[in-house]
């Protein structure tokens, strides 16, 4: 098990790239594979997560082509083509893997079963299990559906409208898919608008999809046809990077080519709502995806409230923000969040204990925390409990930090951000 040990610098600078965009490379293989021709790909992410569900594919018949540098050549089958896997197909790490594959093969007439690594193993999957089963899949699974792994026999699917009881991609993204294959129209309604990539993908390759406020509405019949996708750099990787720009003395680093679709940037909300100094440098429109560098300075930071539709938009940058808290000035109240208890890890319970380890004044609620700030944070010895956010916004924690801070279990980050722990240091200055 590999941990790093991480001392805080006398400021950080530079300008860096972070790894393209993990819900978009994800999407891209599953529409690319489903599409008529050719699927050009590049930015992609080279993580763990996105390999598990590109090598899913290749189990299913689809050509691959893995030119190096985060280029892929997909040549798609059409909505039709994908054959029965001869194995169960390995999602690894990856709750969007599963959980949008569960979609996509409810409307598949073969047999196929999809597991994953122990902490996945433990993830609801009933969530989408239900929908999709109302649609007439037929999916078991350990616990009545809710645990991996999951046997699905597809085909036979049926338009339903439904109201989801949480803003979750991954449940929207499921029933899309399935509704690729359905008789008659799927509608997704939810609380408050989550983030909308497979939307504006599935368009982008010929859906015929419906938004509407408070949900989307897609109408099967039509082909998708392949095409060349640019992916953006991850706005959740850029967030480590945004937080330590600004807790970190005397710093200011310059993050290229990120993605700021807006029903992901509410990360940018809320470190400026705390008074962070972050500007938008050359916004731009790179394959339907809004795009920006973001120059960001140290900054003096205040504690706010944190809740309601801005949760779905920073749900994955919550215990880095969890960071920027615990050592800004005041109180930060963050609810609506218990989608983090049933993340990779317990985020809250995970995040409550390693800052208050360092020295935090962190409180856990059932659905998020309550942080009083303080000056800086002590160093130690913390848990990353396997979870590639846990590890980095620890990493992040350490540059307000007045002795080394080691964290365990670190090769997690691979799943979302190869290179992290040298691309920190990389900034780091003495």
């Amino acid at each position: 098990m590999k941990t790093e040990t991480i001392r805080a610098a006398d400021r950080l600078c530079g300008e860096i790239s972070v790894p393209g965009d993990k819900s978009i490379s994800h999407r891209s293989i599953m529409l690319g594979a489903l599409g008529e021709g050719a699927t050009r790909i590049s930015g992609f992410l080279q993580g763990e997560d996105n390999y598990s569900t590109l090598n899913a594919f290749r189990a299913m018949g689809v050509e691959i082509e893995d030119q190096g540098g985060g280029n892929l050549l997909v040549t798609g089958v059409g909505l039709h083509g994908l054959v029965e896997p001869t194995t169960v197909l390995d999602c690894g790490n990856s709750g969007t893997t599963m959980r949008l594959m569960t979609g996509l093969l409810s409307g598949q007439k073969f047999f196929s079963v999809l597991t994953g690594d122990q902490y996945l193993r433990k993830r609801p999957m009933r969530r989408v299990v239900e929908p999709l089963s109302l649609m007439g899949a037929k999916i078991d699974g350990r616990d009545g559906g809710e645990r991996a792994p999951l046997a699905i026999r597809g085909g036979n699917l049926h338009g339903i409208e439904y109201a989801s009881p949480v803003a979750s991609a991954q449940i929207k993204s499921a029933l899309l898919l399935a509704g690729l294959y359905a008789k008659g129209e799927t509608t997704v309604r939810e609380p408050h608008l989550s983030r909308d990539h497979s939307e504006r993908m599935l368009k982008a390759f010929g859906a015929d999809l419906t938004p509407f406020e408070g949900g989307v509405t897609l109408t099967p019949g039509s082909r998708l046809l392949g095409r060349d996708v640019v992916v953006p750099g991850d706005i959740s990787s850029a967030a480590f990077f945004l937080v330590a720009g600004l807790i970190a003395p005397q710093s200011e680093l310059l993050i290229r080519n990120v993605g700021i679709n807006p029903t992901r940037s509410g990360i940018l909300d809320i470190l400026l709502a705390m008074g962070g100094d972050i500007q938008r440098v050359d916004e731009r429109e790179v394959c339907g995806e809004p795009v920006a560098d973001l120059l960001v300075k140290s900054s003096q930071l205040h504690g706010i409230e944190i809740g309601g539709s801005v949760v779905p938009r920073a749900i994955d940058e919550l215990p880095v923000i969890a960071v920027a808290a615990a050592v800004a000035e005041g109180r930060t109240t963050i609810r609506d969040a218990g989608e983090l208890r049933v993340k990779e890890t317990d985020r809250i319970d995970a995040m409550v204990c390693a800052l208050t380890l360092l020295g935090g004044q962190v409180e856990g609620r059932e659905d998020g925390m309550v942080i009083d700030g303080v000056e800086s944070l002590s160093g130690g010895s913390v848990l990353s409990r396997g979870d590639h956010r846990i590890a980095m916004s620890l990493a992040v924690a350490a540059h307000r930090a007045t002795a080394e801070v080691t964290i365990t279990d670190t090769d997690c980050t691979e799943t979302s951000f190869p290179g992290f722990w040298p691309l920190l240091r990389s900034v780091q200055r003495r």
